[in-house]
């Protein structure tokens, strides 16, 4: 017996002192790579670090790159709001949609990977021995490739007021039910995860948003754990963003690497923090961000209809 007592105490003990050591690293990290991007803008060259491009200079890339990691911090502590808050901020900067969304479709894509294996490495979720979060993660990776190879052949000619509509009015309504049943128990419900992926994934490929808002929580509110809900959302994310940018190549779209890198670089430097975050944070609380998340960016989406 004093021997467990020992050693639940010492594991107790360890988890803070890893999880500061992991915030040390990541802090080091960042850092070193805002120093590289400064030597990029005062020393063009210097020991090889290229300087400015022509499509953008290296206090924008900077901008990106900082934009893009607190956007993603939110999205993989959430499961939302990445594509939902960076595009319209990309757009303000001058960029083009259709070279926006190839881009965040490729940070998303490395992002989701990586933060599914974080959050599983975290103990967020067990893909490997959970079977309804296995099942879900199936069906709406499943559903998502149909939904994004629909976008992506509507996505250069095609009326987007109705959608954007529906869509925020769907967004709204989840992230309404997710607060109002934050105390409770949900029943876990695989018939509703058919219906998110696809219409998810969809908007996913026409606009690089809104997609985590509809998945998770829609996953919370069929059932799911918020941590587990998270976690699929990354993965599944992931493998849309992966058609997404496929049929954007087959379409003959080019990918600005320009602005790629930096998005990529951004969104990957917070995926160690994030799913930290969610290991933290109570179930029940982690259930009202995500639900007021949720309401937050349906309340944008609605308002940029009529911006």
């Amino acid at each position: 017996m004093k021997t467990t007592d020992t050693q639940r105490e010492n594991g107790e003990r360890s988890e803070p002192h890893a999880a500061g050591r992991r915030a040390r690293i990541w802090a080091l990290l960042v850092l070193a790579i805002v120093l590289v991007f400064g030597v990029r803008i005062l020393v063009p060259g210097f020991m090889g670090v290229p300087g400015p491009s022509a499509s953008m200079s290296g206090y924008g890339a900077l901008l990106v790159l900082l934009a893009a990691l607190v956007c993603e911090y939110v999205d993989s502590s959430l499961g939302m709001g990445y594509g939902t808050t960076l595009t319209p901020l990309l757009l303000l900067a001058g960029f083009e949609p259709l070279q926006i969304v190839p881009c965040v479709l490729v940070s998303e894509c490395l992002t989701g990977l990586s933060a599914a294996f974080m959050h599983q490495h975290d103990g967020n979720v067990d893909l490997l021995r959970d079977p309804r979060a296995r099942s879900a993660a199936k069906m709406i990776s499943l559903m998502s490739v149909g939904g994004a190879l629909l976008a992506v052949t509507c996505a250069v000619n095609v009326p987007r007021s109705l959608l954007k509509a529906l869509i925020a009015g769907i967004v709204l309504a989840a992230g309404a039910v997710t607060l109002a049943t934050a105390g409770r128990r949900l029943r876990y419900r695989r018939s509703h995860m058919i219906a998110l992926g696809a219409v998810a994934a969809f908007n996913k490929g026409l606009s690089g948003g809104g997609y985590g808002p509809l998945v998770t929580a829609g996953q919370v509110v069929s059932g799911l754990p918020a941590k587990t809900a998270v976690a699929v959302t990354s993965l599944a994310e992931a493998l849309t963003c992966a058609v997404g940018i496929a049929g954007y190549l087959a379409l003959g779209q080019r990918i600005d690497w320009t602005l790629a890198v930096p998005l990529t670089l951004g969104a990957m430097l917070s995926v160690p923090m994030a799913t930290l975050t969610v290991q933290r944070l109570p179930e029940r609380i982690l259930r009202v961000a995500v639900g007021a998340t949720t309401c937050l960016l349906g309340a944008f989406a609605a308002l940029k209809m009529f911006a």
